[in-house]
């Protein structure tokens, strides 16, 4: 198979960035030259809460150094002395993350939600890693901190009573609320739903799953001028279409992938309005990852707690793809346990014997507990919940972005990500969207409308009868080592391109804008010729 094989057509986003990966990797002076914007993994990562993390564990193995064994070790066990002995354990392993821990240790605001002598019992039981996580849904000296970034960082402060499940990241948690709504026949097999576009694209492929195969209506953005910038938003007229009472949810990535924007205020409203007059049982799932690169971010979850589920993974902020560590925080009064008790009694029936093991009342058994239960198959509820050392991380994660430190972290990152798309767009002559909404952890360039604001219509028609994105980005590649990624299966135009400002070094910006523009000039002098004739 080559590069410009026409089966490269069929591949979706990822499948082809892995095939040209491996294509471009054969020939080793081109893997030297290969940039590789397509990639939403970030290359920075947070050091403090992590070196924070490893001290606590190293503090938390020789708690476990009590026994007679020379390779076995103990439990930890309850001491009143173990506070004692953590304060003289950080004065002797001086840094960064020993501050960290001295710091929310010493502070007079109660960042744990417990006891701190307690929290540090439980955190140092959860470290080692050797009991089965309890509660399932999420650990108690993890829930607290876990809720204050929520409330701090996507839903200002004003979130009502929630409760939270720790899931291996925003995939499982995406994963997790489908089964649970289907299983819960608050969706069923047909059911409309909206999708608002463009959106990351398993959102758009798992209803089309045979065991799904929902009826998907399409909102889609459009680029939108506010403040004279230019970004992308939705027109009042296709928010209406979330009046239809037939649309029982709908999916939302806010801030969006590929384009990077936040919603704006008007539409947040508007959607308000039709939840409260026209569409009351609509079912919202917003998937906020993106949501920390936002200076004064507002999730749905804020506006609309009781017709809202929120996803959010931990993966992108702080690097940390590889933890897998994510939540879905679901307010205590919401419309999902309205709509289980308004189901018919047949169904409640059949509900009732799926959670029967649960507890002796298996009816009463919250929405948030079910996706705990159905992530498991409920037979294995009882060892369900995410590993007790991954929600350490999240814990960690989580109290760091509460302090100083975490909010300068917060700045530095996002100016990493708005440096770094100046660069690329000041090479390819295009205006920065408008910085209050705009993530610039991904920007998405039509190449087909670009090109014709460089080169005029005439060229933008060539194009279009002689090349097509995918022989595009595969031409990108084999010439000029750079890889992007095609965004029509986000539900983008056919000519979008999702370019990653997350994952290159930042002096290597301007360098993706030369490639693009010198693989453009070489289709420009073929178009040239090609009139000639």
């Amino acid at each position: 198979m080559t590069m410009t094989d026409n089966c490269t057509e069929q591949m979706s986003p990822f499948e082809l960035s892995l095939f040209l990966e491996k294509e471009i990797s054969k020939d080793p002076k081109n893997r030297q030259r290969l940039l590789n914007a397509g990639r939403g993994n970030p290359n920075w990562t947070a050091p403090t809460p992590r070196e924070a993390f490893f001290l606590l564990g190293q503090f938390a193995t020789m708690e476990t150094l009590n026994t007679e064994g020379v390779l076995t070790a103990g439990m930890i066990s309850k001491d009143n002395d173990v506070d004692e002995r953590f304060e003289k354990f950080l004065s002797t392993h001086p840094g960064k993350g020993s501050d960290f821990l001295k710091e929310i240790w010493h502070s007079q605001e109660n960042y744990f939600g417990l006891i701190k002598s307690q929290w540090l019992n439980q955190i140092l039981d959860y470290l080692i890693g050797d009991n089965y996580p309890n509660p399932v849904r999420c650990l108690p000296a993890c829930e607290e901190p876990i809720k204050n970034y929520l409330n701090q960082e996507l839903f200002s402060n004003q979130a009502v009573p929630f409760d939270i499940f720790a899931v291996e990241g925003g995939t499982a948690g995406i994963c997790y609320l489908f089964d649970t709504l289907f299983n819960n026949h608050l969706l069923n097999k047909g059911d409309k739903i909206a999708l608002l576009l463009p959106t990351f694209a398993p959102y758009l492929e798992i209803p089309e799953l045979p065991q799904y195969h929902f009826e998907v209506e399409k909102i889609l953005a459009e680029q939108t001028i506010l403040s004279g910038k230019t970004t992308y938003q939705y027109s009042s007229a296709e928010i209406d279409r979330l009046k239809d009472p037939q649309i029982k949810a709908v999916f939302v990535v806010n801030p969006s992938n590929p384009t990077a924007n936040a919603m704006c205020q008007s539409t947040i409203d508007q959607i308000k309005g039709i939840v409260a007059h026209d569409n009351p049982n609509l079912m919202i799932l917003t998937d906020d990852v993106y949501g920390t690169f936002v200076p004064e971010f507002r999730s749905l979850f804020t506006e609309l707690p009781f017709n809202t589920a929120c996803i959010y993974s931990y993966s992108k902020y702080f690097g940390a793809t590889g933890w897998r560590v994510g939540t879905i925080a679901v307010a205590r009064e919401n419309i999902f346990d309205k709509l289980v008790q308004e189901l018919p009694n047949e169904v409640k029936e059949k509900l009732r014997l799926r959670y029967l093991s649960l507890n002796e009342h298996p009816q009463e058994t919250s929405f948030i507990d079910r996706l705990v239960a159905d992530s498991r198959d409920v037979a294995l509820n009882h060892a369900a919940g995410l590993s007790s050392v991954q929600q350490v991380m999240m814990a960690l994660f989580s109290l760091y972005s509460l302090l100083y430190e975490g909010q300068a972290y917060k700045e530095e990152v996002m100016e990493i990500c708005h440096t770094r798309e100046k660069l690329l767009f000041d090479k390819l002559g295009i205006e920065e969207p408008l910085p209050a909404l705009n993530t610039a952890y991904y920007c998405e360039i039509n190449f087909k409308d670009w090109t014709e604001k460089r080169y005029g219509t005439d060229f933008s028609d060539y194009l279009s009868q002689r090349w097509n994105v995918t022989k595009f980005l595969t031409t990108l590649a084999q010439n000029e080592q750079l890889m992007l990624l095609k965004a029509n299966a986000f539900g983008s135009d056919d000519w979008s391109v999702r370019i990653s400002l997350a994952n290159l070094a930042t002096n290597q910006y301007s360098e993706v804008g030369d490639r693009i523009i010198r693989l453009s000039e070489k289709i420009k002098d073929e178009w040239l010729k090609s009139k000639q004739k």
